[in-house]
């Protein structure tokens, strides 16, 4: 029951925020935060009582469940609501609680109306996610997959900024196609599952025995990928995400770039990969290319954004694609930097977009022109924005350095050639993080009304947020090694199953 309870805390937690107004309009904010605090003291139970995370037994040789619910929903369509949790949706589960309160105290005084159903659209967004990373049938895990859509469409339409509605609707459409793709795919698996055994199911435990093969195989692994590549996003399929960062209030920023991206990464870790073995080696080499093109060109163009939140946004194009050249490079190394790096860039990008927003909120602009010498007046908040600008571009000591290191590692035992043109994007990352911390909080103040652009500083609500993101990735940074410990064996069974065939060994290269 304690999974049911890690979806329902956030619904129903939203949905008393949401009457709650009538009565104080402060009051919501303070029931998602209590409400969040609960989902997180909930994973964080699941994680102290499995002391052994790593030595439990796996389960038909996939995955490792620490916490299992599997009952019946409408068998006659072979639909049953199997929730499951292992190491690698117990780190991610533990993200969205942890980024949904820094997300709730970022926007304390951002969201001035209808603050009730701005704390229900927040808290639907965030019990959609925790059920993707915890749905085991295909059907239940489309459910949440679109579940996430309307609430953050809201969202950005309705306390979103100048051209939120363009965003919004950019956001739906590509999202919204995408999952129809996804869906297409889960119909195929189920009635080729059907026509092979006789029985017809969405269970993921199931599917990963059926071996799909040829021609069929390919497109019904593109189905996923297309889907989870929208949400990552990479190269092609990403120019929703500049809209939607851009566009979102402070609090939507930080779970599209915390969250949301990382649904993407899960979905080809626990779906695309294992279901496709075949397929999937046989698309590596492609998905490594884009991922590289990705870092590069999402490093590129963020130096040439004037609109500092932009440029935070684009950023998350270029680290992204590490995550997807960890995945596709497939070996224990590049994998474990992939999680690191989901974790690490959700915590440090999250940051940069609450600091946006705060600045916004100060300043009434995210014009880089109209900025410059803002440290004179708020030195605590040009600390943290640096702190976090050396996260951004690997400073070693940070989790986010792990995390691309051994990405670049592992894909190095695959192809060296792409792994050193990768590795340009930590020179990139040098450059336009410093670049942005000279360009807001040091040199001349700048613009026709540089004299009201002195911001208040961060007060004791935004230092304890931001205290608390540092010091998870100067945890992250020194002592990676319980992440590793907790996300080894879901990971095995991301490199392909000895009973698939020989030629899966292609998959990854050196093992």
């Amino acid at each position: 029951m304690i999974l049911i309870w890690l979806i329902l805390v956030p619904l129903l937690g939203g949905v008393v925020a949401w009457l709650s107004e009538r009565l104080d309009p402060v009051l919501p904010r303070w029931i998602a935060l209590i409400a969040l605090f609960l989902t997180f003291g909930l994973a964080f139970g699941i994680c102290v009582q499995s002391p052994g995370i790593t030595g439990f037994s796996s389960l038909n040789g996939h995955g490792v469940w620490l916490v299992e619910f599997d009952n019946e929903w409408v068998p006659q369509a072979g639909i049953s609501f199997h929730l499951a949790i292992d190491g690698l949706s117990l780190l991610l589960v533990l993200l969205s609680a942890f980024l949904g309160i820094a997300s709730v105290a970022a926007s304390w005084t951002e969201i001035q109306y209808r603050t009730g159903f701005f704390h229900l659209q927040l808290m639907l967004v965030l019990a959609g996610i925790n059920g993707v990373f915890l749905a085991m049938d295909l059907f239940v895990f489309y459910f949440f997959w679109e579940l996430m859509l309307a609430p953050m469409y809201f969202l950005i339409d309705l306390w979103g900024h100048e051209r939120r509605h363009y965003a919004a609707v950019k956001f739906f459409v590509f999202t919204q196609l995408s999952g129809l793709l996804m869906l297409i795919a889960i119909l195929g698996l189920y009635f080729i599952h059907g026509a092979s055994t006789g029985v017809y199911t969405f269970d993921y435990m199931q599917l990963l025995r059926l071996p799909v093969r040829g021609g069929a195989s390919l497109w019904l692994m593109l189905g996923f990928f297309i889907a989870f590549a929208v949400k990552l996003p990479v190269l092609g399929v990403h120019s929703w995400l500049p809209d939607a960062h851009t566009e979102a209030p402070t609090a939507g920023s930080v779970i599209l770039a915390g969250l949301l991206l990382k649904t993407g990464a899960y979905g080809l870790l626990r779906f695309v990969i294992p279901l496709f073995p075949v397929a999937s080696a046989d698309f590596a080499p492609a998905a490594m290319v884009l991922a590289v093109i990705g870092i590069l060109y999402g490093a590129v163009m963020a130096f040439a954004q004037t609109d500092l939140k932009r440029l935070v946004a684009y950023t998350s194009v270029s680290h992204m694609g590490f995550v997807l050249l960890g995945i596709y490079a497939g070996n224990m190394l590049s994998l474990q930097g992939a999680v690191m790096q989901m974790i690490c860039h959700g915590v440090s990008t999250g940051a940069l977009f609450v600091i946006v927003g705060a600045l916004q909120e100060r300043i009434h602009t995210r014009n880089m022109g109209d900025m410059g010498g803002l440290w004179a007046g708020a030195p605590r908040m040009g600390a943290v924005a640096l702190f976090f600008a050396l996260a951004s571009l690997g400073l070693p000591g940070l989790g986010n350095f792990v995390g691309e290191f051994l990405v670049l590692l592992g894909a190095y035992k695959v192809n060296y050639i792409i792994t050193a043109i990768a590795a340009l994007g930590f020179v990139a990352a040098v450059v336009y993080s410093l670049w942005m911390i000279q360009s807001v909080f040091l040199g001349q103040e700048q613009g026709p009304a540089a004299h009201n652009r002195r911001p208040t500083d961060f007060g004791f609500r935004e230092m304890a947020v931001m205290g608390a993101m540092m010091l998870v990735l100067v945890w992250l940074g020194l002592y990676p090694q319980p992440v590793f410990d907790i996300a080894k064996r879901p990971l095995e069974s991301v490199r392909p199953a000895v009973a698939a065939g020989p030629e899966d060994a292609r998959y990854g290269g050196k093992r």
